[in-house]
């Protein structure tokens, strides 16, 4: 008979679900991870993990060896555990708008394995309402379960230091399920705020999307400045000097990913006709790529000539290529007829080149992601567009 786990969280190989793991495992929790993705799965069990993600490697080797890690690609695993982790993302359909359907099958999938009395945990970012779903659906399947809505709540990166500081919604209906919840958190040493479940999701989403808006505001700023011919750094810098009031506003860059678009069509999704300020900020954010070509095709037709990007991860010191602006940046130009070469020190790609060859060869080079490793690039002379300022002062 196997050995009863802790937690199984469903999803637990990605860049959500396994931090919270090796958090949840290294506090003393025995920690199932179930995942769909075999390959993903057999690459941790070797003490690999499969993203950038500081501090992970380390303590991933220090805790095989415990056995408090149980790693397999089959739903029987929830079997074994009281309380179930989902960490799965409502995508976006075919029509821009959020689907809830991924959250059925998962359901249906999981539900001949659930034990009576479970507690479901949902992580992952989802559409308002979908929590309350979920129990429906498990009713509806004759399965009783206390659900409840844990958004996370960390930045690809420096999750392991931020699930052990930032504070823990635990959006729930129930006492008892905001009790259980609440239990399951409180060995990572972090305050607990409770909320219902749409308040909970709701209050992600507005996260997500208040952090995309700035963003929207700053490449919008830089984009009046640009056409101004004013030098925004030195505008920038007037504005934050000594200025406490002006220290939250961000620079220019791409403001890509996958969760602060996604997120902000779904807060959208869930406000038709009325959301005009999210919705401007997905034009001004998204067609920041379209504002670069055209003023580069504008300055001298990129037809004939050679653009490198340099960095095409979503941010800086990430391998995370989703919804990376610089595939947008990449497909406009050579729609307007650039020879591209692209490059990244973290992404493995057979479509990219070398960072010597990109430099060599490029007759405009575009930062696409701040990677510390273009601070050190001798690039005098070079026309270079860098609305990110890693280089030096922002341009274009």
């Amino acid at each position: 008979m196997n050995n009863p786990l802790d937690v199984v969280i469903v999803g637990g190989c990605g860049h959500v679900g396994l931090p919270l793991a090796l958090s949840l495992a290294d506090c003393g929790y025995t920690v199932g991870i179930d995942d769909i993705d075999a390959e993903k799965v057999e690459l941790v069990k070797a003490g690999n993990v499969p993203f950038q993600e500081t501090g992970a490697d380390a303590l991933l080797k220090k805790l095989l060896p415990t056995g408090r890690l149980y790693l397999a690609a089959d739903p029987r695993t929830v079997s074994r555990t009281q309380t179930v982790i989902l960490v799965i993302g409502t995508p976006i359909d075919e029509f821009m708008n959020p689907s809830v359907r991924i959250f059925d099958k998962v359901v249906d999938d999981l539900a001949p394995h659930l034990n009576k009395g479970s507690l479901i945990v949902l992580r992952s970012t989802v559409f308002p309402g979908t929590t309350e779903s979920v129990e429906r659906r498990l009713r509806s399947v004759g399965v009783e379960a206390d659900v409840a809505f844990c958004p996370e709540r960390i930045a690809e990166g420096h999750a392991l230091e931020e699930l052990r500081t930032l504070p823990q919604l635990v959006g729930a209906s129930s006492d008892r399920a905001f009790e259980r919840a609440s239990k399951l958190f409180e060995r990572l040493g972090v305050s607990v705020v409770r909320t219902t479940p749409i308040e909970a999701e709701l209050a992600k989403l507005l996260t997500n999307t208040w952090r995309y808006m700035k963003f929207a505001i700053a490449n919008q700023f830089f984009q009046i400045a640009h056409r101004s011919g004013v030098d925004y750094d030195r505008v920038l810098d007037a504005i934050r000097h000594d200025y406490p009031r002006a220290a939250d506003l961000p620079g220019p860059g791409f403001a890509a990913g996958p969760c602060l678009l996604k997120d902000t069509m779904q807060l959208s999704a869930f406000t038709p006709d009325h959301f005009p300020m999210g919705q401007a900020a997905m034009q001004i954010n998204e067609g920041l790529p379209n504002y670069i070509v055209d003023t580069l095709n504008s300055r001298e037709p990129l037809q004939g000539r050679t653009l490198g990007i340099l960095g095409m991860a979503f941010k800086g010191e990430s391998d995370d290529p989703r919804a990376s602006l610089s595939y947008k940046l990449r497909k406009l130009a050579a729609f307007k007829g650039a020879h591209v070469l692209c490059t990244d020190p973290f992404i493995h790609d057979p479509t990219f080149e070398p960072l010597e060859k990109v430099l060599r060869e490029s007759d405009v080079l575009v930062v696409g992601a701040p990677h510390h490793a273009y601070r050190k690039l001798e690039l005098d002379g070079r026309d270079v567009v860098d609305i990110w300022g890693i280089t030096g002062p922002i341009r274009l």
